[in-house]
């Protein structure tokens, strides 16, 4: 028993929204233990959107899809449906009703167009939407369930959370849920990380897999069972193998950020930093702002556009001195020749050490890659002991 997912609109297609909607759906489904195997994403055509449909219930239980069910002409949603399980589309009064209803509550005229929206496939099941105009309805054919889901996202993630996910647990008797845990390494690439946990890449369940980064490994457990603590009790033995092969590499789990990270551990210790950068966009302090969150630890950068820096123990000696902070923090992305490089300078507790290495990734990458060079740097002479 599987699900998939198909994004409907061709805005999706030509770049201009990004779609955010199949990952809400995914972790929606992951709660409740409805595996995703598929997502996929096709423009306003009708014919492309039916063919997607069916060749979705051949091969999945349920097929989720995401927008044109607005009251447009592009909107083809209900119509593709209707087409790709044979059935006609009925005018629904009920649903006229509805959504005339809607309207009126928001002291708005409605148009025309909207009564498109009161069409349903015969023999469909309607989900109210009262944070939209757009019905939804649940078709089923052959054991295979269709649900069709408004592209808003608001109105989405509401329909998901109080009809769809409470239907799904009834309709497949769905009773446990995927939990995935994700630890987060820096300072080792994902070769690395792959030679020291590869065997366990190999467990069913929990299943563990890797996801490379700018400058962070994700290694994510994730345990299908009946129960959360069922979950939690699969992913422990395997989350204390990884840290134990893995050591100081790891640096937290889950929603931590090497930003985060280092700021609580200047938190604990009461001290303060100031960072400087030069080719970066100001993305180190930019991320340490908005993880600093009033604590007070981050005092502030500034970001340097004269001379490429060639000292950058140096240039953090200079940040922190500025700033009167107890660490200063220095990153740096040069570019020359063709070839990119990134150095990293570090002063405190007495010390200061400075590093480069080379780069050849994707440039638009590199001040990421930059800036968690740096907090790593950073986050080991804290754990150093460093004073």
């Amino acid at each position: 028993m599987h699900a998939e997912i198909i994004s409907i609109g061709s805005e999706i297609l030509l770049g201009e929204i990004v779609d955010t909607n199949s990952a809400a759906i995914s972790k929606r489904l992951q709660a409740i233990g409805m595996p995703l195997r598929h997502i996929s994403a096709v423009g306003d055509d009708l014919a492309l959107i039916v063919a997607a449909i069916r060749q979705g219930l051949a091969r999945s239980d349920l097929v989720i899809t995401t927008g044109g069910l607005g009251p447009t002409v592009d909107d083809l949603t209900r119509e593709a449906m209707a087409q790709a399980v044979a059935r006609p589309l009925v005018f629904d009064e009920d649903l006229l009703a509805q959504i005339e209803a809607r309207f009126r509550r928001w002291g708005r005229a409605m148009s025309g167009n909207n009564r498109r929206q009161a069409y349903r496939p015969e023999g469909s099941a309607v989900i109210e939407n009262p944070v939209g105009t757009a019905p939804c309805f649940i078709v089923e054919r052959q054991g295979r369930v269709a649900i069709c889901l408004p592209g808003v996202p608001r109105e989405m993630e509401y329909l998901m959370d109080h009809a769809v996910s409470p239907f799904l647990r009834q309709r497949f008797g769905l009773t446990g849920i995927i939990k995935s845990r994700a630890l987060k390494v820096a300072g080792a690439g994902e070769s690395l990380v792959d030679e020291r946990v590869g065997d366990l890449e190999a467990l069913a369940n929990p299943a563990v897999g890797l996801n490379a980064q700018a400058g962070v490994v994700l290694i994510r457990v994730t345990a299908t069972a009946e129960s959360e603590a069922e979950a939690d009790r699969l992913i422990a033995p395997v989350e204390a193998a990884i840290r134990e092969r893995l050591g100081a590499l790891v640096f937290g789990a889950d929603a931590d950020t090497l930003e985060g990270v280092v700021l609580a551990g200047l938190g604990r210790r009461g001290e303060t930093l100031a960072v400087a950068e030069c080719g970066t966009g100001g993305r180190l302090a930019g991320k340490l702002a908005v993880a600093d969150g009033g604590l007070g630890a981050f005092l502030g950068g500034r970001i340097i556009n004269g001379p490429e820096p060639s000292d950058m123990a140096a240039l953090a000696r200079q940040a922190a001195e500025e700033a009167k902070a107890d660490w200063g923090l220095a990153c740096a992305l040069v570019a020359s020749g063709g070839e990119a490089r990134l150095g990293v300078g570090v002063c405190g507790g007495g010390g200061a050490e400075q590093a480069w290495r080379g780069f050849g990734g994707h440039p638009a990458l590199a001040p990421e890659w930059s800036s968690n060079l740096a907090l790593d740097a950073l986050r080991k002479a804290l754990s150093a002991g460093q004073r």
